[in-house]
C-alpha cells in the first residue's frame, strides 16, 4: 500500500469512528450499513433517554461521578454539554433512581463504544477487500 493510500485509509477510519461518536450509528451509515445504523441509533438513543428519564439530567455528573461520566461521554459530545450544565450541582440526584439512571446512560455509552469499534473494523475490512470472506 502506498504511503498516501495508507494515510487516506487511516483518515477514513478516523472519520468513521468520529462520525459514530458524534451520532450513534453514523459510522455504520458511512460504510453502507443502513439497517445496522438505524438499529444502533434507536437502541442507544432510547437507552440513554431512559436513563435520563429515570434518574433526571443530574445523572450526568462530571464532578462527583467521574467514572460514570467517562462511560456516559462515549454516547456523544452532547453529553459534555449536558455535563457543563449539571456541573454546577443544581441538579441533585438521590437514591435508587439516580443509580439506575447512571447505569442506563453509562451502558448506552459503552454500547456506542462497541459499535464505533465495530464500524471502524468493518470499514477497514471493506477497504482492504477482506470483508465478506
Amino acid at each position: 500500500m502506498a504511503q498516501s493510500s495508507k494515510e487516506g485509509h487511516i483518515a477514513f477510519l478516523l472519520t468513521v469512528g468520529l462520525a459514530g461518536w458524534f451520532v450513534p450509528g453514523a459510522g455504520h451509515l458511512m460504510i453502507g450499513e443502513k439497517k445496522h445504523a438505524i438499529i444502533i441509533f434507536i437502541t442507544i438513543a432510547l437507552t440513554f433517554a431512559a436513563g435520563l428519564y429515570i434518574g433526571s439530567i443530574g445523572v450526568i455528573n462530571p464532578v462527583g461521578a467521574k467514572p460514570w461520566y467517562i462511560a456516559q461521554i462515549m454516547n456523544s459530545p452532547a453529553v459534555a454539554a449536558i455535563g457543563r450544565i449539571t456541573a454546577t450541582g443544581d441538579y441533585p440526584v438521590y437514591g435508587r433512581p439516580g443509580e439506575i439512571g447512571q447505569i442506563y446512560t453509562s451502558i448506552a455509552g459503552l454500547l456506542n463504544l462497541l459499535c464505533i469499534v465495530n464500524a471502524v473494523y468493518w470499514a477497514h475490512l471493506q477497504r482492504t477487500g477482506a470483508f465478506g470472506e
